[in-house]
């Protein structure tokens, strides 16, 4: 594969720090873009000297500048944390994610279709709410509000798909969607406000873990650097343009079956605990059919839940006081 560049925009975020290494392990020339109001610096520390990496600090709601060119552009950006106390959550930042799912990724898929480069844009199973059909295929239209307090997130993520797929049919844009489903790994950010970053450390402190309602609301959890590699076969794969696809684990678990799994691979004493309510607007089932995905591109995770827990609490408990600071 010849070097390309290519543009990552929240290249300091969880997601999109794991791109760029990725994409600088092809051989390619990388520039990370990102505004830092939700991703880190620490994330992408180990590049600062790599001469394949460049790093903006710049917020795509404007247009990038004209002398930036790429062969590909990757739109990851966006705040994704449902912890409505954390200060960077979607809730917290209504306006900046609304901004930039939508006029982020208007002015991106317009640079995208004047330099001929293909675009991706990384949206997310949140489309499709509290959904009515189940595991949920691409062309499921979702059950969403658009006024409930997770709309600012779902609501601007769908025209961010609506936008993208209007360049693809009336500009000549080569883009394609993703919806990613619930992803976690190195580099989560603690506070985030995710099941399986919140149980982890609170087991590892052998502190309660909280779950909302009975815990027999399910999700399925794809360890990070499987969804890298789905990512980047969707850019990749020819004859994606205008497709969207499903990216996630087919394994569904209740979140009380994953608070039972982290307790025992931490050996933690920690209580489960309950809360009365789930949180407004939180689906109680989410599994993705990603048939398409493996017919399209071979594509389909490889390593289980209970592997990618185990190397998740590795990395925090060897990053035990930067977890400390975050917090």
């Amino acid at each position: 594969m010849s070097c390309m560049k290519i543009i990552v925009t929240g290249g300091a975020g969880f997601l999109g720090s794991h791109l760029c290494d990725f994409l600088i392990g092809q051989g390619h020339e990388v520039i990370g873009v990102d505004n830092l109001l939700t991703g880190s610096l620490s994330n992408i520390e180990h590049l600062k000297d790599n001469p394949r990496f460049t790093f903006l600090e710049f917020d795509v709601i404007n247009p990038l500048p004209k002398e930036i060119t790429a062969d590909q552009i990757y739109h990851l950006a966006s705040p994704a944390s449902p912890n409505q106390h954390s200060k960077k959550s979607y809730h917290a930042l209504p306006f900046e994610t609304m901004q930039v799912n939508t006029t982020g990724t208007w002015h991106l898929a317009q640079k995208a279709t004047e330099m001929r480069a293909k675009f991706l844009f990384a949206s997310t199973s949140e489309v499709y709410g509290d959904p009515l059909e189940h595991p949920q295929k691409e062309n499921y239209r979702g059950n969403v509000s658009t006024t409930g307090p997770r709309s600012v997130y779902d609501e601007s993520k769908r025209f961010g798909e609506t936008i993208t797929a209007a360049y693809v049919r009336s500009k000549g844009l080569d883009g394609r969607i993703i919806r990613v489903f619930n992803t976690y790994g190195p580099r989560m950010a603690p506070g985030d406000g995710r099941a399986v970053i919140e149980f982890v450390l609170a087991a590892l402190k052998n502190e309660p873990i909280t779950i909302f309602g009975d815990g027999k609301q399910t999700r399925s959890f794809c360890y990070v650097s499987d969804l890298i590699i789905g990512i980047v076969s969707a850019m990749d794969q020819g004859g994606t343009t205008g497709e969207i696809f499903n990216l996630g684990s087919a394994d569904e678990y209740t979140i009380l079956e994953l608070a039972e799994k982290i307790k025992k691979l931490t050996n933690s004493t920690s209580e489960i605990k309950y809360t009365e309510n789930l949180p407004e607007d939180d689906p109680l089932k989410r599994r993705p059919d990603i048939t398409k995905a493996k017919e399209i591109f071979g594509w389909e995770p490889q390593i289980d839940l209970e592997q990618g827990l185990a190397n998740l609490i590795q990395y925090l408990e060897a990053h035990k006081h930067e977890n400390r600071q975050s917090r």
